[in-house]
């Protein structure tokens, strides 16, 4: 299978993504995706916006973590205040 296409661009800059691809990478209606580029390529990167359930999931590894180290919710209020103080300082 070639991970080549050729596609065309439309009068109002749209591209279609060849079915092949879109089936291949479970790309659906209304998918978003970043664009980057760097001279004369362009690259799109697919997007998976996390869920709820994702943040929620990474906020309790982080408090797990959290207490592991023996930090306490002080420790982290000193911690923001003490980098916010070198960024006003940089300034």
């Amino acid at each position: 299978m070639s991970n080549v296409s050729i596609v065309t661009q439309s009068s109002r800059g749209q591209i279609a993504i060849p079915a092949n691809i879109r089936s291949r990478l479970n790309l659906q209606e209304g998918t978003r995706f970043a664009v980057y580029t760097t001279g004369d390529v362009i690259m799109l990167k697919k997007i998976e916006i996390p869920t709820e359930n994702d943040f929620i999931a990474v906020m309790k590894e982080a408090q797990a973590a959290a207490e592991e180290a023996g930090l306490k919710e002080e420790d982290i209020a000193v911690a923001i205040k003490s980098v916010r103080n070198r960024k006003k300082a940089s300034r």
